[in-house]
């Protein structure tokens, strides 16, 4: 019986040895491996990063423009960390052709169900290499104006005037149409003024172009225009259009607005009140 006994733990401990001794092989062996695919994944990405910090400072240095230079960085580091962990995994002892074959289809698959905001992303390659318009530009797309804040893969965010953010997407954006009010270094501002019948037409056309003389602003290439454009039933219509830089052109219209308001009660011009259409000739 003991002898029985004795068999049997010996058994046990023979079993036991073969067990531990097989998982420290395992161990020893895909345990080197998985801390080879942790240093090839920390050491890979590392590089990643040095390389797009050269590229972006390369394409900084070049004056490419920002939006493009986020954009592909944004891909290059995608492309980057897929080709690291694709190493990662091949040293471990993954099949990589059946790993590329998985993100394939997976893609594919992502690709079907996420069509629309895929549309996005290729409107964002659209804006970014035709440039309608870029960061800083204040535009007027989908009923809304304000000024490009960000242009990212999904969307494009606007600042409207009185501060709020307006998220657009970039499919709906491409797909209407886009008035870049900042493409151009200058701007006609368009104005005008409805003149009673009685006042002298001379009389306020010098009074206007006195304002218009006096804003150092006005640029005097392209040349301002102070005409008739209308002879109405409820007045003179009295177009006047000065250019003015971009820049310049919210402050200037401001001002000319009100130096023609106080020039007109100098010589006792009066402004007809009747209704017209102010964009008429945009």
């Amino acid at each position: 019986m003991l002898q029985k006994i004795e068999h049997k733990i010996e058994n046990y401990s023979t079993t036991a040895e073969h067990y531990a001794d097989a998982a420290m092989g395992f161990a020893t062996e895909y345990g080197l491996k998985l801390l080879g695919a942790i240093a090839i994944f920390i050491i890979g990405r590392w590089i990643v990063k040095v390389v797009l910090k050269l590229m972006k400072g390369m394409m900084t240095r070049a004056r490419v423009d920002e939006t493009l230079i986020s954009f592909a960085a944004h891909v290059a580091y995608a492309a980057l960390i897929l080709v690291v962990i694709t190493m990662a995994a091949s040293n471990i002892g993954v099949n990589t052709t059946s790993f590329v074959a998985i993100f394939a289809s997976a893609g594919l698959a992502v690709g079907l169900a996420l069509k629309d905001t895929l549309a996005n992303v290729g409107a964002a390659v659209l804006i970014i290499f035709f440039r309608p318009f870029k960061v800083g530009d204040s535009i007027e797309t989908a009923g809304v104006m304000g000024t490009v804040k960000t242009i990212d893969l999904f969307s494009t965010t606007l600042t409207t005037p009185d501060n709020r953010s307006i998220i657009i997407p970039n499919g709906s954006l491409i797909g209407g149409n886009i008035i870049n009010n900042t493409g151009n270094s200058t701007r006609r501002i368009d104005m005008v003024f409805l003149i009673d019948y009685k006042d002298d037409l001379s009389v306020v056309r010098q009074a206007v172009i006195t304002v218009l003389e006096n804003n150092t602003r006005v640029l005097k290439s392209p040349a301002y225009i102070v005409a008739v454009e209308t002879l109405g039933r409820d007045g003179v219509h009295l177009v006047v259009q000065p250019w003015v830089k971009v820049d310049d052109y919210a402050d200037v219209k401001f001002e000319v607005t009100e130096a023609i308001k106080n020039e007109f009660d100098k010589h006792t011009i009066a402004i007809a009140t009747s209704p017209i259409d102010l964009h008429r000739l945009a």
